[in-house]
Parts: C-alpha cells; structure tokens; sequence
C-alpha cells in the first residue's frame, strides 16, 4: 500500500479543485424489488459526472471487515485506519469546538431506553430531538464532580453527547459500555490495561450518577458511552498533500475528524441544500473540499429504505451546484456500507466514482452498485483514492526517472 510518506515526496501544486463528497453508508443490498437503495433512487446529477468517470468499489479496511466510521473515514483521506485509532468520543468533541486538552479523556454518550430490569430496549432513545438532549446534559447532568475529576456533558445532536473527565491519572483503555444492540444490558466499563483502573472507576461512577439522575425521565432514562480517547498526534493533512483544505459536515463527529487532521471547518447551515450553498460560496478559496451527507446512514441503520432513497434524492438535487461549478476532479463515494436491510454498518465494499477530465472512461452509465461491480475501477483500497484524485487532478509528479 502506498503510503503518505511516500505521495508527500511526488506532491505539486496548481490550481485544479477536488471534491470529495461522501455519503454516509452509501452502499446497500436489495430488498424485495431486487434492488439497493441507490439503484432505487433517482440521481440525475449524480449521473452527469459519469459521463467523464469510472466506477468501482472501495474496501474501508479490508475484505470482510465491517469499519466504524471513523477509521473509514481515515482511510478516505489516506491514512492508514490500523496506524491511527481514533475514539469517537475526541472526534465529538473536537466538532462542537470544545477546548481539548491533553489531559481531558473523552467519550461519546448515547441517551439510552432501558427497562426496570435494565435491559436495552432503545439504544438511541427513539433519537430525541436535539433541544431535548440538551436540557440533560445543560440541566441533569451537569456539576458532576467524581474524587477531583471534574466532567463536561456536552450535547452534540439528537441522542448523542460528549462526556469529557479532567484531571491527572485518566487513560482511555476503557472497553465500551454501549453493547451494540438492544435486548441486552449495558457492558460494565472494564479497564483493558492495569493503568486504566482509576479511570474505570471514575467512569463507572459517572455512570452511576447518571442513570440515577435520568431515572424518572422518558425516553431517555439511561447513558452509553463508547469510543473513549485522549488527543492523538496524526500527520497533517495539508502538510501531506500541499491542499488547501475545506470540510462541509452537518454532524460533529465529521466537523470534528476533519479538524484534526488539519482541515477548515466551514460554517454551513442544517441542510444538505445549506452544504453545497457554502461548497459554492467558498469554492474559489480553496483546493479541496470534503462534504459529509449523513442522512443516508442513519436511514440505513434504522431499517428505513425508502428513507435512505429519498435521503440519495435529495442530495441530488442539491449537487446541481456542484455540476455547475465543475472541479477538475470529483470523487463520490460512501465511507462504508449501511444497508437499510441489514439495519446497521456492514462489510460490503462501498460504491466509488471519481469523474474527472482525464479519467479513463469506463461503460457505466449511472451511479449504483450493479454498475460499479463492472466498473473500470475494480476493487480498491479506500486508502488509494486520495492518490487517484491527486493523479487526476494534475497534482503528482513522476515517480523515477
């Protein structure tokens, strides 16, 4: 596998743009009509950009392997996901601007459903509404204070929040107390190194507290947290590429990822419509942007099809404007694969097309699975698209003499 060390040595710069814009969980499996959702929907615009593109799938990680978003998303900017794990709990964080610090141990939190008996029953507290997330965390939980260790609650959208621990001693080799699915009780939080102990119990107290506080309320009656983590050092993404650099993300988790890999957050609106209006007004001050949907994965994950297609649809719509702004290279993919039948992430390799001048045209005539498992691309690592766009975007030199 090529590596960033490796592309940074052949980087040149000119003034060619490339769009990376991800749909989050794009690939799927038929349902009874015998089609996927993407073969289901109807994308016009997206189909413009095959005209000059080739299709193909990527493997996040490897075959058979099915990727949280996070590592996928490190490996479609072409880091390698097995070098830098990131908890979800520092990508949240970073994405509602909170001042992380070294010392800080951070977690991503569910509002949760359980019933008397403790059992999940609702991992996602029927997605509250984010108004409602914000009054636990602002009112309920807030001043929690566990043997010097002060703690953050911070909403982040819907049922989601962060929980932040300062103080001296933490460590994040915590497993997750999340189990994934419901019709099970929450895990206990569990040190995974012998150095993690204090921290285990801090947590698990938190815990504690929480479910104590929260107990009278409805639907949201119970905490899960995952993805605990401290900050990271990882190669900056400007640095590597010589790309002035852009991301356009609804949710925080991507504002956040994107922030520690050095790129710009830019302030957009709360549609998919406010996306590609802010991708138009800044598109002449920068090289690269990545725009984040992420409505297609959690139709995905909820078993909705039909919603996942009309999430493709209106999308489309929307990337009219980029249509007419016409980048030099733009690519379209998914991070991993969320089909509404399989009611979560999967390890189906995710539909990818990069469009671009001097792409080497293949026969497919629109965006979907059926075509790229055709396509000239073939089968590729996520990590390899980068090195595709920058080819085709003029931006690598020869390799040699």
């Amino acid at each position: 596998m090529i590596t960033q060390e490796f592309l940074k040595k052949l980087v040149t710069t000119n003034e060619n743009k490339i769009v990376m814009l991800v749909f989050d969980g794009l690939g799927g499996l038929p349902n009874e009509t015998g089609k996927t959702e993407l073969e289901s929907a109807k994308h016009p615009n997206l189909d413009k950009f095959i005209e000059n593109g080739i299709c193909g799938f990527s493997d996040p990680i490897a075959p058979g392997i099915t990727p949280g978003s996070g590592p996928a998303h490190v490996a479609l900017f072409g880091y390698n996901p097995l070098e830098h794990e990131i908890g979800r709990g520092l990508l949240d964080t970073l994405g509602i601007d909170f001042d992380f610090t070294k010392q800080d141990l951070a977690a991503r939190g569910n509002f949760a459903t359980c019933d008397k008996n403790g059992i999940i029953t609702d991992r996602r507290a029927g997605r509250i509404a984010s108004d409602k997330s914000a009054r636990f965390c602002n009112e309920i939980l807030k001043d929690i204070v566990i043997e010097g260790i002060k703690t953050f609650v911070l909403p982040v959208k819907e049922h989601r929040f962060s929980v932040i621990f300062r103080g001296e001693g933490l460590s994040d080799k915590l497993a997750d107390t999340d189990p994934q699915k419901e019709g099970l009780k929450a895990l206990p939080v569990k040190n995974l190194d012998k150095n993690a102990e204090f921290s285990a119990k801090i947590v698990t107290k938190f815990i504690q507290i929480a479910n104590d506080r929260l107990k009278n309320e409805q639907p949201a009656n119970t905490v899960l947290l995952r993805g605990f983590s401290k900050m990271i050092d990882i190669p900056q993404f400007t640095d590597t590429y010589q790309l002035k650099s852009a991301a356009i993300a609804l949710y925080p988790m991507y504002r956040g990822l994107a922030r520690l890999v050095g790129m710009e957050v830019l302030k957009t609106g709360t549609t998919i419509e406010s996306e590609f209006q802010t991708l138009k007004e800044n598109f002449n001050k920068y090289d690269f942007f990545f725009i984040h949907i992420k409505q297609t994965d959690s139709s995905g994950e909820d078993g909705d099809f039909s919603r996942k297609v009309k999430a493709i649809e209106e999308a489309d719509a929307s990337i009219k404007t980029l249509v007419e702004l016409n980048p030099s290279v733009v690519v379209v993919t998914g991070d991993h694969s969320t089909p509404a039948v399989w009611h979560g992430h999967s390890w189906h390799p995710v539909p990818l097309m990069i469009s671009a001048k001097f792409c080497r045209k293949d026969n497919s005539k629109s965006f979907n699975e059926k075509e790229c498992i055709t396509g000239g691309l073939g089968r590729i690592s996520a990590q390899s698209i980068m090195a595709l766009a920058l080819a085709n975007a003029g931006k690598l030199n020869k390799y040699g003499a």
